[in-house]
């Protein structure tokens, strides 16, 4: 890999914006053959325009991105006015392969050029993003994971005003992205925002989205032993608060899926949370905690630095979701910049999300970081 480079734009003119990422991206060598461009309000409503404008300055024809409520460079995260960020990468030749258009509704098979691709039994890896509008995205992620045997990054488009993707073309409706092969060193890593209030439980009946009863006892029981009586006596204050969680198994560390509730019917004993629960699985509540979203983003950056063994970081890829950021580590960037006081000055793009993709799956209230080594 020859090169990695990132660069910005702001300001609600997508015309100037998009000349300055491309002064950013002046020199480019000719290896350059890789892009990722992610557009905040308002700006992303014209990524389709931005995606064409930036094949024509740069001559690269692969790119990848979508519209989120706010983006993030290096240490920098741009939430107001409208901004454009990219990452542009040196690849190996036929290391990568871009598709777009999948639904769960559908055939997870990419284009002819895609799937001949896929089927050489290369992929590793993948860059995506999701519409968040459609309830079979989480299906399709884990479709195209377990289909391509790729471990998977990424997250859903978040921007007020356009459901957008790039995947080389301008495209909506499904999952789209850059699948890669394991000639394209890089390494994961994902931070939890929510931290667990109580014991893992058993969902032991349920009806659609509402859980009846946790451990044989009425759903609402077992919530409002957990939360404590202040929060018990005014459930209203636990709306955005406090959250359902699945817990993962099979990992090496305890791993789980964050999930609202929609609904809590004290009269009736039981609470609605925004999955499908059923009887058997596993449940935790969990709380939304900034100091928790800090000391384990901590710990994601040492134990990257760790896996890294000194190797050279040239480039980074940043999902965050959208109730992160200044929600939960404070104004000023706090959250890039923590990741750029462990990193250094590594050229990174990203957006905050609807939906973090991680592996196989659909988070919540997490970071994703994927680094280029």
């Amino acid at each position: 890999m020859e090169v990695f480079r990132a660069a910005e734009g702001r300001g609600a003119d997508w015309h100037r914006a998009c000349q300055a990422c491309i002064q950013g991206l002046a020199d480019l060598p000719a290896t350059a053959n890789l892009g990722f461009v992610y557009a905040s309000d308002p700006l992303a409503d014209a990524l389709d325009l931005i995606g064409a404008r930036l094949a024509e300055a740069t001559g690269i024809r692969a790119w990848v991105g979508t519209g989120g409520a706010a983006v993030c460079g290096t240490g920098r995260e741009y939430a107001d006015g409208g901004a454009l960020v990219a990452l542009v990468a040196s690849l190996p030749e036929r290391s990568f392969c871009l598709f777009d258009g999948l639904r769960d509704d559908a055939s997870l098979d990419l284009d002819r050029r895609g799937a001949a691709w896929a089927q050489q039994g290369a992929t590793s890896f993948g860059v995506v993003h999701g519409d968040p509008r459609h309830a079979g995205t989480a299906a399709t992620v884990a479709r195209l994971s377990e289909g391509s045997g790729a471990f998977l990054v990424g997250g859903l488009t978040s921007a007020h005003g356009s459901p957008l993707q790039l995947a080389g073309r301008p495209t909506e409706g499904g999952v789209s992205g850059v699948l890669m092969s394991a000639d394209v060193p890089l390494m994961t890593g994902l931070s939890q925002g929510c931290t667990p209030i109580g014991p893992v439980h058993e969902v032991t009946a349920s009806q659609g989205p509402w859980v009846l009863t946790i451990d044989g006892r009425p759903a609402v029981a077992v919530l409002e032993e957990e939360i404590g009586e202040v929060l018990a006596r005014t459930p209203q204050r636990i709306a955005g608060y406090i959250h359902a969680a699945r817990p993962l198994a099979g990992f090496d560390r305890a791993d789980y899926v964050v999930r609202p509730l929609l609904a809590i019917d004290t009269r009736r004993g039981i609470i609605a949370v925004g999955d499908d629960l059923r009887r058997g699985d596993p449940l935790r509540f969990v709380k939304r905690d900034g100091s928790a979203a800090q000391a384990d983003l901590r710990r994601m950056l040492d134990d990257l630095g760790t896996r890294a063994k000194g190797r050279p970081i040239r480039g980074a890829l940043y999902h965050s979701c959208v109730a992160r950021g200044r929600h939960m580590f404070g104004p000023d960037s706090a959250e890039l910049k923590m990741i750029e006081a462990a990193l250094g000055p590594v050229p990174l793009a990203g957006f905050f999300t609807n939906g973090e993709i991680y592996r196989d799956r659909l988070y919540g209230y997490t970071g994703v970081l994927t680094l280029f080594l």
